[in-house]
């Protein structure tokens, strides 16, 4: 599996012959000519926000794909993606929001998305422990502590911060006790490379 970051909340996943996009941003907030060039077969969106709500742009050559957006189960090229839906706040506006589980039988996903607030019982069930989970630790969200103990609570293997900016990441490492670490420029992970860590905090640089 290989992970790419664009900013924001906008990923790139990567699985064998299968791309998943991750809430690419729409064209009120990002030019065309700025969009990462690539097609994916998955478009999950957590919020309907211009931020987050851009599945037009993940349509490339000749792939269209299948969109996500909101709670429920689904089952898309033999992926499994479950979505819990959940109250958040952006710029002061309450929004629904969906939390993400990517299940490909071999690496569980867990996609917080515009998240504000702690999860549900019923989404802690439903997430239950993934191997990596990619939690919102600017202070427009969670925040650093907020971000890290909920995202240690659902107890991963690795933990991916996003839409945060430096300070956000630095109070988001002195959370977890750890120094300064070097983004990397993406992730290519196999479940073997998880083995043995716990809550271990992974960077990637936006492309």
């Amino acid at each position: 599996m290989v992970i790419s970051y664009f900013g924001k909340q906008y990923f790139k996943i990567s699985q064998g012959d299968t791309v998943i996009a991750i809430n690419p941003p729409s064209r009120e907030v990002i030019t065309k000519e700025k969009m990462p060039k690539f097609g994916a077969d998955i478009v999950l969106i957590s919020a309907r926000h211009p931020d987050y709500n851009g599945p037009e742009n993940s349509s490339f050559g000749d792939r269209s794909p299948f969109v996500i957006s909101g709670p429920g189960e689904y089952e898309v090229k033999g992926i499994s993606i479950s979505g819990f839906g959940c109250e958040s706040m952006i710029g002061g506006k309450k929004i629904m929001n969906t939390a993400y589980l990517i299940d490909d039988d071999n690496l569980k996903l867990c996609f917080l998305g515009a998240m504000s607030k702690d999860l549900s019982l019923e989404a802690r069930e439903g997430l239950g422990i993934p191997d990596i989970v990619f939690v919102p630790a600017g202070k427009n969200f969670l925040g650093a502590r907020d971000a890290y103990k909920i995202a240690m609570s659902l107890e991963p293997k690795m933990i991916i911060p996003v839409d945060c900016d430096d300070v956000d990441i630095k109070a988001f490492l002195k959370e977890a006790g750890e120094e300064k670490i070097k983004p990397e420029e993406k992730l290519t992970i196999k479940k073997k490379d998880l083995e043995g860590k716990e809550g271990e905090i992974f960077t990637i640089s936006v492309a």
